[in-house]
C-alpha cells in the first residue's frame, strides 16, 4: 500500500513538473525578445536616419543586419563606378546579396556611411532582430521631438505628414519627387530640441557643402531611382511597428531581377507565395557575423557573441579553465586582446575587420561619423 501511495505521489510531481516546464517553454516563445540595446543607445544610433524618408529608412534598417554584405557593396560600388543601366543591373543581380543591401547601391553615400559606421550599425541590426516594434517606436518619438521642436516641416524636397496607421498617430517622411531620393543633412544633436541623454550624444556624421550648423535640415543633390532601386521592396508598417515587403515593388526600374526566386526563397522561409508580408531576417545572409544574444542566436540557427568569442578560444587551443590565467606568450596576448575588441559591441569585430578596415575608424571620435547623402552616384542619375 505504501508503495503504491509512494508511486503515486511520485507520478504526481513529475507530472506537475512537467506542466511547469512546458508552461515556461510556451512563455518563453510567447514573450517578444526585448530590445537589444538601452532606449538611450538605441534613441542615440537611430538619431542620424530618423528623419531620413520612409523608403530609404527601410531599407537601412533590413540591411543593417547584414553588417558584412554592406561592407561588401560598398567596396563593390567603389570598384565599379563605371558600371551604368543595364550593365550594372546585370551584375547587381549576380551578387549574392539581400534586396535590402542591394538597393543601397542607389545612394552610395549612405552606403558608405553605413559601412564606416560598423558600431552604430551593428546595433541597430541588433535591435531590429530582437523587437522591431521598439525600433520603429523610437523612431516615431525621435520624429515627433523634431517636429515639436519646430524643425521637422514640408520642404520643396521632403514631405512630413501626420496620419492614422493601424489605430496609431504616426509622421511619415517621404521626398518629394517619389522618381527621386533626397538624403536629408542634419545636426542630430541639435534637431530634436536638447538632447535628452547627455551621456548618450548622437554621433555627428559628415557634414556636406549643404550642411548647416544648427536646427536645420538641408538636401544636396538627390538621387534618381535607377536599378538598383529596383530592391526597394520594403515599406514602413508604423501602426503595427513592422517593415512589410512586397517583391513587385519598382518592377519598372530593373527588368533583370528574377522575382519569382526571390518570391520562392521569401515562401520558403515563411511567407506570402506572393512576396507580400512582414519582412523576415535571412540568415544566409548574415555571413558568420555572431548574433548579440543566444536567444536570438537561436531563432536563426547562428551563434551568439558569447558562444563565437568562446569557439574562437577552442579554436585558438584554450581551454575554458584556463581563459582567464595570464599567459606568458607575447603574440597570443596580442591575439586575445584583438579578439575582444568589436566594431558591433561585441565579439565579432575579429570577422568585421575581414571585409572593412574602417571600423575602427567608426569609433575614434564623433567627428568623423558618416550619416549624410550627396556624393557621387550609384544606380541612378542625380537631380537638383
Amino acid at each position: 500500500m505504501r508503495t503504491a501511495r509512494f508511486a503515486c505521489a511520485t507520478l504526481v510531481v513529475a507530472l506537475f513538473a512537467t506542466t511547469a516546464t512546458h508552461a515556461q517553454d510556451a512563455t518563453a516563445k510567447a514573450a517578444p525578445n526585448k530590445a537589444a540595446i538601452k532606449p538611450e543607445e538605441l534613441d542615440q544610433v537611430l538619431a542620424p536616419i530618423a528623419l531620413y524618408p520612409d523608403d530609404l529608412l527601410t531599407q537601412i534598417l533590413m540591411a543593417s543586419t547584414f553588417p558584412l554584405e554592406v561592407v561588401e557593396a560598398d567596396r563593390w560600388v567603389k570598384k565599379h563606378k563605371s558600371l551604368k543601366g543595364d550593365a550594372l543591373a546585370k551584375a547587381l543581380e549576380k551578387e549574392d546579396w539581400d534586396p535590402s543591401v542591394k538597393s543601397l547601391v542607389n545612394v552610395p553615400d549612405v552606403l558608405a556611411s553605413l559601412s564606416a559606421n560598423l558600431d552604430s550599425l551593428g546595433k541597430i541590426g541588433d535591435a531590429f532582430l530582437a523587437d522591431q516594434k521598439a525600433v520603429m517606436a523610437a523612431i516615431q518619438k525621435l520624429r515627433k521631438k523634431a517636429k515639436d521642436a519646430g524643425n521637422l516641416e514640408n520642404s520643396e524636397k521632403m514631405t512630413v505628414e501626420e496620419k492614422a496607421d493601424g489605430g496609431s498617430e504616426v509622421i511619415v517622411i517621404q521626398s518629394s519627387d517619389p522618381k527621386v531620393i533626397y538624403v536629408p543633412a542634419y545636426d542630430p544633436r541639435v534637431i530634436y530640441g536638447p538632447w535628452w541623454y547627455p551621456a548618450y550624444p548622437p554621433p555627428i556624421y559628415y557634414r556636406p557643402p549643404y550642411w548647416v550648423p544648427g536646427p536645420v535640415i538641408g538636401f544636396g543633390v538627390g538621387f534618381a531611382c535607377g536599378v538598383a532601386w529596383g530592391y526597394a521592396w520594403g515599406r514602413c508598417g508604423w501602426g503595427y511597428g513592422r517593415v512589410d515587403i512586397d517583391i513587385n515593388r519598382n518592377v519598372n526600374l530593373n527588368a533583370n531581377i528574377d522575382r519569382n526566386k526571390y518570391k520562392r526563397d521569401f515562401q520558403n522561409r515563411g511567407g506570402n507565395a506572393n512576396g507580400k508580408g512582414a519582412w523576415k531576417h535571412d540568415p544566409k545572409h548574415r555571413k558568420g557575423v555572431a548574433y548579440r544574444d543566444k536567444a536570438t542566436a537561436n531563432r536563426f540557427g547562428g551563434k551568439s557573441k558569447t558562444q563565437a568569442a568562446q569557439a574562437r578560444k577552442s579554436f585558438r587551443g584554450h581551454k575554458p579553465s584556463q581563459a582567464s590565467r595570464p599567459t606568458h606568450d607575447r603574440s597570443t596576448n596580442r591575439s586575445h586582446k584583438s579578439s575582444g575588441r568589436s566594431a558591433f559591441s561585441g565579439s565579432h569585430r575579429s570577422t568585421a575587420k575581414q571585409h572593412s578596415n574602417r571600423g575602427r575608424a567608426s569609433r575614434a571620435s564623433h567627428g568623423r561619423s558618416r550619416f549624410g547623402g550627396g556624393g557621387a552616384r550609384r544606380g541612378g542619375g542625380r537631380r537638383r
